[in-house]
């Protein structure tokens, strides 16, 4: 029985391995925005876009910032005003010493756009929803950006009170961390290859 079980496992062993694309890292800062060079001086973030071939984990790491205090990330068209089109894709919640990790896997490379065919009626979950969608042709998407959560965060860290529309319910604070280090038109996510 046994010479069985050993003829089994090495068939098994050379059995076709599938290919795995061979994988990709950039790694590029988040310098502090504009609005919050006063308030946040010492922000500064680190972002790793590992690419496993058909998907990317995008972390983030950030220091710097108030601490136990929640903040959204969005990717963004450009990485300051009046940002163009823009999703979210998550929180970063820092701890005691004002240092926030977030892990996100999705499609974060050279192929990140936004598209919409034709517009459509929207949701109506808050007052301030649209009540029709847009349409556009594909946009690239290379830029990331990181908010207050809350406007009343914001405040609390001696920065301005600004409501804007970047989290689930449309009243975000200000921008605390972008990818301005970059040019507009060629953000980070553009260097790693679809």
């Amino acid at each position: 029985m046994k010479p069985y079980v050993l003829i089994a496992a090495s068939l098994a062993a050379l059995a076709p391995m599938p290919a795995h694309a061979a994988s990709t890292t950039f790694v590029f800062p988040l310098k502090v925005s504009p609005g919050a060079s006063t308030c946040l001086p010492k922000a500064i973030g680190s972002v790793i876009d590992h690419s496993f071939g058909n998907v990317e984990n995008l972390e983030v790491i950030v220091t710097g910032l108030p601490p136990n205090t929640d903040f959204v990330l969005f990717n963004i068209q450009v990485p300051n005003k009046p940002f163009g089109l823009a999703w979210y894709n998550g929180d970063i919640l820092t701890d005691d010493k004002g240092v926030g990790v977030t892990n996100i896997v999705g499609r974060f490379n050279s192929g990140t756009f936004i598209v919409s065919p034709g517009a459509v009626p929207s949701p109506q979950v808050f007052p301030d929803n649209s009540k029709t969608g847009v349409a556009t042709a594909p946009v690239q998407i290379y830029h990331l950006g990181i908010w207050f959560n809350s406007p009343d965060d914001a405040v609390k860290a001696g920065c301005p009170g600004t409501i804007t529309p970047f989290t689930s319910n449309h009243q975000a604070g200000i921008q605390v961390l972008n990818s301005a280090a970059f040019p507009d038109n060629a953000g980070p996510l553009s260097h790693l290859g679809d």
